[in-house]
């Protein structure tokens, strides 16, 4: 049996740490920061660039607290069992490898949803980031979609949510669940959701071949900085 097989055979959390997790996600976060405080912040800074990128340090924080007092902490674990941890040197061409594929699955969607449903692929915060484009918002842009946003919802969607249903479900259902719940967390942003959900079954595959998040996380901020600076360059 190999390492990664090891890894995923058993869970060291319960049905209990996940459906606090799973309540944090999506109950209170998208009542109290994506939508009361995001509207405050809105108001504040006059900006969605702004106001996004600070919902996305405070979700950062949330999650990650979240994982560490409910699943870690209380367990005595350390972050390696949310896969913070090195993977196999060999994997690394591999990385580059599944970064090609999304790249391409990505355009490939873009191109069909704007031919046949005449959807791209703007939102509030790209049309904030093109309309005032200054080097100050390009880097807060890309910080917050190559830093921040990989970090988090690594460590949560893969590193906790993945490894969970990998152990009761295994690996289709929990690849299909994992990344499902990753769409979904993206609403309102519904011209992306075939992507966010095809991108969530690359970056499990890869926690899942890795026992690491290392890759995803990896493959995830490529992937978001190139599209930050495609925004840009539009």
């Amino acid at each position: 049996m190999k390492n990664s097989e090891i890894f995923f055979l058993k869970s060291p959390w319960t049905w209990k740490e996940l459906i606090k997790l799973l309540i944090l996600v999506l109950v209170i976060v998208p009542i109290f920061i994506e939508y009361q405080l995001k509207e405050y912040l809105l108001a504040l800074f006059q900006n969605d660039l702004y106001s996004g990128t600070m919902i996305g340090l405070i979700m950062s924080i949330i999650f990650i607290h979240g994982v560490y007092f409910i699943a870690i902490r209380p367990n005595t674990l350390s972050w390696k069992e949310v896969g913070l941890r090195k993977p196999p040197v060999n994997y690394c061409k591999k990385i580059i490898g599944w970064t090609l594929v999304l790249i391409v699955i990505s355009i490939a969607m873009v191109v069909i949803m704007e031919i046949l449903l005449g959807v791209g692929t703007e939102n509030s915060k790209t049309a904030s980031l093109q309309s005032r484009m200054t080097l100050l918002n390009f880097l807060i842009g890309f910080i917050s979609a190559t830093i921040i946003s990989p970090l988090y919802e690594e460590i949560f969607y893969r590193g906790f949510i993945y490894r969970f249903l990998r152990s009761k479900f295994g690996i289709p259902i929990s690849m299909l669940s994992s990344s499902f719940i990753f769409m979904i967390v993206h609403i309102p942003s519904f011209n992306t959701l075939p992507i966010n959900f095809v991108s969530g079954l690359i970056f499990a595959w890869t926690y899942e071949k890795s026992s690491s998040i290392v890759p995803a996380i990896i493959i995830h901020a490529i992937f978001n900085g190139i599209a930050v600076i495609l925004t840009a360059l539009g």
